[in-house]
């Protein structure tokens, strides 16, 4: 970081937030007699020189925060309940100051923190889009020539006639939402709001979202770690006030789930044992009956450039991987109808994921899933055995395994990673043993599919014009005199 003669660093015109050494700290006091004894007891503090008061203690929000947040980027900020998201927030966005530390802002701001924030309940809907749109930055003439695209936007009907009091949380967000995509933000701030919208707004958002992450600064907070890996590029790791990591989303949410499960299991933690791999069975992996329709364009497509070759590269038991150790996953494999592992596959084919796993400890109810994710880590499709195959029991230093048979779909372009976990008990609630995170990866070197996540087999394609109907013939009429 560069900086001038006295220390202070330089503005660079490409970071749109820059925080240095950023504190936040609070008095807390036990009662209301407690706060008037202080009040009391500060001008005769200042007299005797003393800097600690009994009638408070000091509690950290944010304790020496340093990040630079880049334009044009989509970051998201995780952590759990406490660890000073909402803090460090507000007062990127003003609304608090630091105790200590600098916050620079080179942009305009819209965010959407607390569910009604900077709306006035007395007021209308009509008279609170002036007032959010002010505190936004926006003159009146600016707000009107917006007004009519954002009562579209918000879509509440009648209520943006009625005082905000009355709505509901939903119609609290629309509201809200409407003003801040159309006050021309440079700098985008959401946090976990769109989690009261319906489907089909929430659909909306996340259109405008897309649109604004290419050019814009977004700050996204959210405790779904999914959505952060889906939608963001960078994110930052909040724990008890303290920054604990930043860097891509993708590696950064791994870490956080690890992190998570270790805290919560920490008193039924148990060391892991030491993995013996189970040897490769050869035992032909039971595929689906023939489809009853093929795709017409499979014989074109796969004689084609456009023919969807998926490399699988080869299972590591070194993967990154979490658990309490009651079992663990030996051996991973793509496999084919004669039970052959796979190192090249065409999308569009039937295949088995073939799962090795060995009981440490005896297990009531062993459950083996998977996750196909792509390059992002937004999960594509997975399942588990939980449904079909909840009463098998193990016992320590058995082996067993789980297979899932399904027809490969159609991958762009990319890369993707499949990761395996195994479990003990039911989906809601179980004990976590191994998971690992990327333990196949796939990459796909060509593709038919241009237009979605993944590609499936088309029953049926028509396209066809309709008969050309004959022009009526003219007739003439005679009118008699």
């Amino acid at each position: 970081m560069c900086s001038d003669a006295s220390g202070v660093p330089e503005k660079r015109e490409d970071i749109a937030i820059r925080l240095v050494g950023v504190s936040k700290h609070y008095r807390l006091y036990p009662s209301t007699q407690a706060r008037l004894k202080e009040w009391v007891w500060r001008p005769l503090k200042r007299r005797l020189g003393r800097e600690a008061s009994p009638y408070y203690r000091n509690f950290t929000a944010l304790d020496s925060i340093s990040v630079e947040l880049p334009k044009g980027h989509t970051t998201g900020i995780i952590g759990r309940n406490g660890s000073g998201k909402s803090t460090l927030l507000q007062l990127i966005c003003g609304t608090l100051q630091p105790s200590e530390g600098r916050v620079e802002v080179n942009g305009r701001i819209a965010a959407l923190l607390e569910l009604g924030a900077g709306f006035n309940p007395e007021f209308t809907g009509r008279e609170n889009i002036f007032i959010y749109a002010a505190i936004m930055g926006l003159s009146r003439a600016q707000a009107e020539k917006r007004f009519t695209d954002i009562v579209a936007f918000a879509d509440i009907g009648a209520f943006i006639e009625q005082p905000v009091k009355a709505y509901s949380s939903g119609m609290l967000v629309r509201l809200a939402f409407a003003v801040i995509a159309h006050v021309d933000a440079d700098i985008l701030i959401i946090d976990e709001a769109l989690a009261v919208g319906d489907a089909f707004f929430v659909q909306k958002c996340m259109r405008f979202l897309r649109r604004f992450m290419e050019q814009g600064t977004v700050l996204f907070v959210s405790h779904d770690s999914a959505a952060v890996t889906s939608l963001c590029d960078h994110a930052i790791w909040l724990d008890q006030g303290s920054l604990r990591m930043q860097g891509s989303a993708k590696a950064l949410t791994e870490h956080y789930l690890a992190a998570r499960y270790a805290e919560e299991n920490a008193s039924k933690a148990a060391p892991v044992p030491a993995v013996t791999a189970a040897a490769e069975t050869n035992i032909p992996s039971p595929m689906p009956a023939p489809l009853d329709y093929h795709d017409a364009r499979k014989s074109l497509i796969n004689a084609s450039p456009w023919r969807n070759d998926l490399e699988v590269f080869a299972f590591k038991e070194s993967q990154n991987s979490f658990g309490q150790g009651g079992g663990s996953i030996s051996h991973v494999a793509l496999r084919d109808a004669q039970g052959q592992p796979l190192r090249w596959v065409v999308g569009g084919e039937p295949v088995s994921l073939h799962v090795v796993c060995t009981a440490h400890l005896s297990m009531d109810g062993p459950i083996v899933g998977f996750l196909f994710k792509d390059r992002l880590g937004q999960t594509l499709f997975g399942d588990n055995t939980f449904l079909t195959h909840s009463e098998l029991s193990v016992e320590a230093g058995q082996n067993f395994e789980a297979e899932f048979t399904f027809v490969m779909p159609t991958l762009p372009q990319g890369q993707y990673s499949i990761a395996l976990a195994l479990a003990e008990g039911s989906q809601q609630d179980h004990v976590q043993h191994q998971w690992i995170h990327d333990a196949l990866l796939v990459e796909s070197h060509s593709s038919s599919e241009s237009t979605g996540l993944v590609g499936i087999p088309m029953h049926h394609i028509s396209l066809q014009a309709s008969h050309a109907q004959p022009a009526p013939r003219a007739t003439a009429t005679r009118s008699s005199s």
